[in-house]
């Protein structure tokens, strides 16, 4: 006597069975691929919007250069007094082989206000320097309003605001005054941001001259910037506190701007980490809601299974029927969650003037994830479905 062979199903036949479980409860699977959705889409857009704040940063840096280097006064070792930078700092620094360009600024103990009304104690932490003319050729910065100082204009009360100082004064064009230390300075210009030197962004620059004339500035610098060739960078570095200081070296602090633009890359990584484990959570409550839909499908299809056994269909494919609809619940989640995802990410990045960027690694990652959480969420169901002897399924009630 012949042995029967069940008939074998091909991949198509699998997707098609799946398809038709799933449409039979069409509210239950959606619930069901909404928390997958939810768990991916929350990935993704971690992801996207921490490459997009990368990248950003990260251009920043090819356009403004890692070559820029700052020297600042330091403190005494024994009384923690800060020791004067000499006054031909930057002129001793343009001395060093391989430096392009150097400027200096000096902290002054003015402050700048709207009006004399204002007490002096209302800073708005906003700082007075001088500054030398080639400060903006040194740091590649820009005028956004206005002009910046000359030969004339830095013997005379006139200040160039930084960008948030102007922000912070409530300036948005020259054209104005402001009070500083005892006397009237004209607004000559405003400047654009300038991300290497954030402290010039909150100053009221005014020149040497003048303010060693209103100001009772002493002519001594505070802080040294230079620009160097890529390659004598670090010759450099090792050379500028001995210059600028040779009595006093270790008085001296030279550091890079750039490293901060760095390390705000790194700590925006960082965070990716911490929302990623978030999204994960989100990722493993969708997964317990496939497998709580497969297991309940299993319960209520008890006599379909027992009918396909009693007809010849293998444990197998019983098995297989069950773990093929998980599968489609979390690709059907998941592909949405990608697109919401992506979604979230344009959108932000366009609100926040960002490139945007979603990584084929996060996508790559995101379908791998997708898989594998259907295939987990789906055995325990499909193994306990293949078990069911068909004379208990049939007689279920």
């Amino acid at each position: 006597m012949t042995r029967l062979q069940p008939v074998r199903l091909r991949p198509a036949d699998m997707a098609r069975l799946g398809v038709s479980g799933l449409r039979a409860r069409p509210l239950r699977a959606l619930l069901a691929a909404l928390g997958i959705a939810v768990g991916i889409a929350t990935m993704v857009t971690v992801v996207g919007i921490s490459a997009s704040s990368q990248e950003r940063l990260l251009r920043q840096l090819d356009a403004l250069g890692t070559n820029l280097l700052r020297v600042e006064r330091g403190d005494n070792l024994f009384d923690d007094e800060p020791v004067d930078l000499p006054t031909t700092a930057a002129s001793a620094v343009r001395r060093i082989d391989g430096v392009q360009k150097s400027s200096q600024t000096g902290e002054t103990e003015a402050t700048v206000r709207r009006n004399d009304l204002i007490p002096p104690s209302v800073s708005l932490g906003i700082t007075v320097r001088a500054t030398s003319l080639d400060l903006l050729d040194t740091l590649d910065g820009r005028v956004r309003a206005g002009a910046w100082l000359n030969p004339a204009t830095e013997r005379h009360p006139v200040v160039v605001l930084g960008a948030v100082a102007a922000e912070r004064l409530g300036l948005t064009a020259p054209d104005a005054r402001v009070w500083i230390g005892s006397r009237w300075f004209s607004v000559a210009g405003i400047l654009d941001r300038m991300p290497l030197a954030e402290e010039i962004e909150r100053s009221a620059l005014v020149g040497f001259p003048a303010a060693k004339e209103y100001l009772d500035f002493d002519g001594h610098p505070t802080t040294v910037y230079e620009r160097s060739a890529d390659e004598s960078v670090e010759s450099v570095r090792e050379a500028l506190a001995r210059t600028v200081n040779p009595e006093r070296p270790d008085a001296v602090k030279v550091s890079r701007p750039s490293d901060a633009l760095k390390a705000k890359a790194a700590a925006a990584g960082a965070f990716t980490g911490l929302m990623l484990g978030l999204g994960a959570v989100a990722l493993f409550v969708g997964a317990v809601g496939v497998a709580n839909t497969m297991v309940v499908a299993v319960l209520e299809r008890r006599k379909e299974i027992g009918l396909r056994r009693s007809l010849g269909a293998t444990r197998g494919q019983v098995r297989a029927q069950f773990l093929v609809e998980a599968l489609i619940l979390a690709v059907v989640g998941g592909a949405a969650g990608v697109l919401a995802g992506t979604l979230a990410t344009l959108v932000y990045a366009a609100a926040n003037a960002l490139p945007a960027v979603v990584p084929m690694w996060a996508l790559g990652g995101a379908a791998g994830t997708t898989v594998a959480t259907g295939a987990l969420a789906g055995l325990y169901p499909a193994i306990r479905a293949s078990r069911v002897p068909p004379t208990v399924a049939l007689s279920t009630q």
